[in-house]
């Protein structure tokens, strides 16, 4: 059966805990003299590199594609593009801007028995390559065990959230979403996120409040996103409005003096975080990008690990 990684409950948690230990183990050269298919419909600077350096490191050939060269659903179907690909690589990366896209690409390589797995490089829906990358960050900071770990997500609790939410509280993590009314998970996600903490069985939880500072006291790690994410310019203005008492500020790490700080990037110094924090001891952000290439590297040997190459 194919794995294709598309958002990190796609994973059991014991799956998830395979893809970190293999994160951290010397890479394998699985893919010696074979390609991997990276497409952007989304600028990417820290996704792309990380991808085609851990394809590099596992011995294989990293081929990006930008929209310009397939427009989507204009110039070529999605299921078309994909099965394409499936022809060349071993895996197919995509980072879009419908996460209905990768679906349809993935059913498209299931029907036609093509053994060739998609990762999800970002959607609207989820960005698990970057919450894989982040438990690292955290279990380098903590160690490997995180259980009874609280980690505060100040801001819009968007797709990079919800990622992080549920590999989090596979670890035991208590996460707790500081977000105005209305950027805040609906009961959607939160069931999504609460069935995927049962199954881990070791108390990880997600809370939710408007209150930044009462969440923040006693955590042990602030993360933050920008305010406005790709395909939102229009909402810019009202989101600067909405969310301006959501920044990880020096006043907020005050509430919790031992807390490490964290963020995706890009970063927009003197919104969703202050520039002093952001380059303080406390930033782990330059550890995070660093784990972006070592996730991909667990990610890649997982899904190829499954379906056991051509």
């Amino acid at each position: 059966m194919t794995r294709h990684f598309l958002e990190i409950s796609d994973l059991s948690v014991d799956e998830l805990h395979k893809v970190l230990n293999l994160a951290l183990q010397a890479p394998q050269r699985i893919l010696a003299g074979k390609g991997v298919a990276l497409l952007f419909e989304k600028p990417s600077a820290r996704t792309r590199h990380s991808s085609e350096m851990a394809v590099v490191q596992l011995g294989g050939h990293p081929v990006t594609v930008s929209a310009a060269e397939v427009d989507l659903d204009r110039r070529e179907t999605a299921e078309d593009v994909a099965r394409t690909f499936a022809q060349y690589h071993e895996v197919i990366g995509a980072r879009v801007f419908d996460h209905k896209v990768l679906l349809r690409m993935a059913a498209a390589l299931d029907e036609a028995n093509f053994e060739v797995p998609i990762v999800n490089l970002l959607s609207d829906v989820a960005h698990p390559c970057q919450a894989v990358a982040d438990v690292l960050t955290l279990q380098e900071a903590f160690g490997a065990d995180l259980t009874g770990k609280t980690v505060t997500y100040v801001g819009d609790a968007n797709n990079v959230t919800k990622s992080l939410a549920l590999a989090l509280v596979a670890m035991g993590v208590e996460v707790r979403i500081a977000a105005p009314v209305g950027y805040q998970f609906d009961a959607t996600v939160l069931a999504e996120i609460a069935a995927y903490a049962v199954e881990a069985g070791v108390g990880g939880s997600v809370v939710q409040s408007n209150d930044v500072s009462t969440l923040a006291d006693g955590t042990d790690a602030f993360y933050t996103d920008v305010w406005t994410s790709m395909g939102q310019e229009a909402e810019a203005e009202q989101r600067r409005h909405d969310l301006a008492d959501y920044s990880v500020s020096e006043a907020l790490l005050e509430r919790a003096p031992g807390a490490v700080v964290l963020h995706c990037l890009p970063a927009h110094r003197g919104e969703e975080i202050e520039a002093s924090v952001l380059e303080s001891a406390q930033s782990l952000v330059w550890r995070q990008v660093f784990h972006r290439r070592t996730a991909m590297i667990g990610i890649l040997q997982f899904v190829l690990g499954e379906v056991g190459g051509k």
